[in-house]
């Protein structure tokens, strides 16, 4: 897989939903936090399935498997949280 420079600098170890916010601890330890509400199936999801987050692609990418939604960590940081 190939991956732009930008994309391995901005990884994540950890993620997790929390009180309308969905949570990434960086590997740098810095922590990005955004709304759910920002995202229609994260909206419209139960807490179960909010919180059943997968790291995936080396740490530069969200997966929801109980939504099918994805999230690149780039895309994150540069406001784009889906739709």
């Amino acid at each position: 897989m190939r991956y732009m420079v930008a994309e391995l600098l901005f990884t994540v170890k950890k993620a997790w939903y929390d009180d309308g916010m969905i949570c990434l601890l960086m590997t740098d330890n810095k922590e990005i936090r955004f709304p759910l509400n920002a995202n229609k199936k994260l909206k419209n999801a139960t807490d179960q399935q909010r919180n059943n987050i997968e790291i995936i692609c080396g740490g530069t990418g969200l997966h929801w498997p109980d939504l099918d939604e994805d999230l690149s960590v780039t895309g994150i940081i540069e406001g784009r949280y889906g739709y």
